[in-house]
């Protein structure tokens, strides 16, 4: 997961003003206590940080993967 689509992501599943709040407010313990903005600070791959903010937030499976890609040109 790129971070473009890290983003995309949370704002779709979150809404973009909710979304970037539990970023920079929630402090996730999988990913040792620091906060998703913090994580993505330090360089963790946004694709973990996606799964322990699901994990959280209780985003069913079938929301959880796949998510943030944009659809293929034709």
């Amino acid at each position: 997961m790129r971070r473009s689509e890290f983003i995309r992501a949370v704002s779709d599943e979150f809404g973009e003003s909710r979304g970037a709040t539990l970023l920079s407010d929630l402090v996730l313990g999988g990913l040792g206590g620091r906060t998703g903005a913090q994580a993505l600070e330090e360089g963790v791959p946004p694709r973990e940080i996606w799964l322990a903010l699901c994990d959280a937030a209780d985003v069913p499976d079938a929301r959880r993967h796949g998510v943030g890609r944009l659809e293929p040109r034709r």
